[in-house]
């Protein structure tokens, strides 16, 4: 599909070196709204809603940073949130993050995910959840079977 050229310039941030070491795409090539589209049509089949995704994930993280550091247990999760010093910005330029990481493991199934506030911002605001392979990539049934199985 097309590309607008915010998406062009979004999609230019988005590569290693620009905003991280290692970018935001991993080794997925294809354009950046063939990325959110296909996510997009896979969070629908999986009955996945972004805003409710993003509601969860901020409110884990909010629960894990109560653990200072320790991984923290909440419902059926174990938490652990860690931050390093510094920010990052949205390659859609539209803020800026702190570094703060949150690790949720679900007890029921030991299914796991790692994201950060700048995750839930791209999938909440942008329906990114990054390319495949990328180190934050949040895959639509990885996150069913973390959240809501």
């Amino acid at each position: 599909m097309k590309m607008s050229p915010e998406m062009i310039k979004a999609q230019e941030n988005m590569k290693p070196g620009v905003i991280t070491a290692e970018g935001f795409l991993g080794e997925d090539d294809r354009n950046l709204v063939d990325i959110i589209l296909q996510d997009e049509q896979e969070m629908a089949a999986l009955k996945l809603d972004f805003d409710k995704v993003a509601q969860k994930l901020k409110k884990l993280l909010e629960v894990g940073e109560k653990g200072l550091g320790e991984p923290i247990t909440y419902e059926n999760f174990e938490i652990f949130v860690y931050e390093a010093r510094g920010f990052l910005a949205c390659p859609f330029e539209d803020g800026i993050f702190r570094k703060k990481v949150a690790v949720v493991k679900n007890l029921k199934n030991n299914e796991s995910i790692m994201y950060s506030d700048l995750s839930i911002h791209l999938l909440e605001k942008h329906h990114f959840l990054q390319g495949k392979g990328s180190k934050f990539r949040l895959e639509p049934e990885k996150i069913k079977k973390v959240l809501f199985d």
